[in-house]
């Protein structure tokens, strides 16, 4: 197990690799670790998350308040979304918020990545739904996310960014790589006359591989209310395997023609 310094360094290079592969420009974008149920590690605001040292990083408890910090480096303001995360999630010990190019953009024009491309993306992320718009810094983005914290791993943020979480730092910025790299294969094959999705026989058979590995946190292979009756596991749900378990064919038709119609303002 790590050790708290070398959480520290750690953050300071995951901060690196953001900012290398302009996930975040200037001083945008934040992350935090998990220590035990009252103490986090968390990344500073006002400050490149490309040229941090262990130093910078802060400490705070399960409220957000500061419990360690270093001359004038204070907390991020959107502290609260991840003490959200924390909150309804005890299995994560870490979140990872950024603003990666292709995913943002998805997430300013409204489209959640849900079209099942390429297997590692179907078997790592499932669906990546778009949590309503919050102002930063308020509870109204921790409030937008919790919708989806029971299933999913990430979201992106409308007109905002994309967050991600896990069991560790790693895991939790790998998860938004792959959302990046997912964003940019779909936008590029729109752009050479739309992608070739796959059927639902070759989905049940990414999500089986998935439940076979035993993968942690959540996932559609492993939520999905159809999935757990055992019928054939939806993908295309953006979302609404939250809260359509144990309904008939026609209301879970009626609750996914309502999403349909409010994504698209009507």
């Amino acid at each position: 197990m790590q050790n708290e310094f070398e959480l520290k360094k750690l953050m300071c290079e995951i901060g690196r690799r953001v900012y290398n592969r302009g996930m975040v420009a200037a001083n945008d974008g934040n992350f935090s670790v998990k220590l035990n149920d009252n103490e986090f590690l968390c990344t500073p605001t006002g400050v490149s998350k490309g040229f941090m040292t262990p130093e910078y990083i802060c400490k705070v408890d399960a409220k957000g308040n500061v419990l360690q910090a270093n001359g004038n480096f204070r907390p991020s303001s959107e502290i609260k979304m991840h003490m959200r995360v924390y909150e309804k999630r005890p299995d994560v010990n870490a979140v990872v918020h950024a603003h990666p190019s292709y995913a943002t953009s998805f997430a300013i024009a409204g489209i959640p990545l849900t079209a099942p491309i390429m297997p590692e993306a179907v078997i790592a992320l499932g669906c990546v739904p778009i949590a309503k718009y919050g102002t930063p810094s308020t509870m109204e983005i921790p409030d937008a996310v919790e919708e989806y914290l029971p299933y999913f791993d990430q979201v992106l943020l409308e007109n905002h960014g994309a967050l991600s979480w896990s069991t560790d730092l790693l895991s939790a910025y790998h998860k938004m790589e792959s959302i990046e790299f997912y964003a940019e294969l779909l936008y590029k094959s729109k752009m050479l006359g739309g992608p070739k999705e796959f059927d639902k026989e070759q989905i049940a058979k990414l999500y089986d591989i998935r439940r076979k590995m035993g993968l942690p946190g959540k996932h559609p292979a492993n939520l999905c209310p159809n999935a757990k009756s055992g019928k054939e596991s939806c993908h295309n749900c953006s979302g609404n395997c939250g809260g359509t378990n144990g309904t008939s064919d026609n209301e879970l038709v009626a609750a996914i023609t309502k999403k349909v119609m409010e994504q698209l303002g009507m």
